[in-house]
């Protein structure tokens, strides 16, 4: 599947269809140049969930943790990670957990990666930095995450 995206507004609530659609121990990627809207999506998806405070990037700190959650989201960003070092953080873990797991930049540790994902690609439809058209494309690993996309297209449809 593959989508136009407007706004930041649309973003969040392109964010708000998968988090409706998630389940537990769902595992989604998202990939994008910086600035192509990564966290904004993250934003509407923390927002559908119930998170009250702010969802940031976690750039600096490698994973955010939001409990209070419908279900619960870990978001990480592995854009600072180095040489693939992921010893500082226990993905498996955060993968056994009954959440929501989101990764920036999972492009940095392909070969920890599970067989089962969703990977969502983001990409600026020109080159200005202002511009918010985006076109976002789903790209689903496994069962489930055919299902997930197949979801997510009916939430979209349904809220249009």
């Amino acid at each position: 599947m593959k989508l136009n995206i407007n706004s930041a507004n649309e973003m969040k609530e392109l964010g708000a269809a998968i988090a409706l659609t998630a389940k537990e121990h769902d595992l989604l990627l998202l990939s994008g140049d910086l600035g192509a809207g990564k966290t904004t999506l993250t934003q509407g998806i923390g927002q559908a969930l119930g998170i009250k405070r702010p969802v940031k990037s976690p750039t600096f700190t490698l994973v955010r943790e939001y409990q209070e959650a419908k279900v619960p989201l870990y978001h990480m960003d592995f854009y600072r990670l180095e040489n693939d070092d992921l010893s500082s953080i226990d993905l498996n873990s955060y993968l056994a957990e009954p959440g929501l797991v989101i990764i920036e930049w999972p492009e940095v540790i392909k070969g920890e990666l599970p067989d089962q994902y969703l990977q969502v690609v983001i990409r600026r439809v020109d080159d200005s930095w202002d511009s918010t058209k985006r076109t976002v494309e789903f790209r689903p690993q496994g069962k489930r995450n055919d299902a997930w996309v197949d979801n997510i297209a009916k939430q979209i449809k349904n809220r249009t």
